[in-house]
C-alpha cells in the first residue's frame, strides 16, 4: 500500500472487563478489515478527538482504537447522555 492518497477516518471509559471478552489481538477474524459500523463510529470518535486514523484498519485495530478514543471523547460504557 503505497498509496499516498489513502483514506482517513476522522479528517476535519474503560472497556468491559469481563473474563468472557477476548483481547481484540486473539480474535480469529482480528485481522480481517474493520467492518462498516466500526468505520462509521471510529470515524466519528476520530473526528471528535482530533485525530486521524487510516480507514485500512484492522477489525482488532479498529476495536483498540476505538476503546482509547472513548476513554479520550469521554464516549462509550457508563455514557447515558444519548
Amino acid at each position: 500500500m503505497s498509496d499516498s492518497h489513502e483514506e482517513m477516518l476522522g479528517d476535519a471509559s474503560s472497556g468491559p472487563t469481563d473474563s468472557a471478552i477476548k483481547d481484540p489481538s486473539d480474535w480469529v477474524t482480528g485481522d480481517e478489515p474493520a467492518t462498516a459500523p466500526q468505520k462509521s463510529y471510529l470515524d466519528t470518535l476520530a473526528r471528535e478527538a482530533g485525530e486521524e486514523i487510516p480507514a485500512s484498519v484492522s477489525k482488532a485495530e479498529a476495536s483498540e482504537h476505538i476503546d482509547r478514543l472513548q476513554q479520550k471523547t469521554g464516549r462509550g460504557v457508563g455514557d447515558s447522555d444519548e
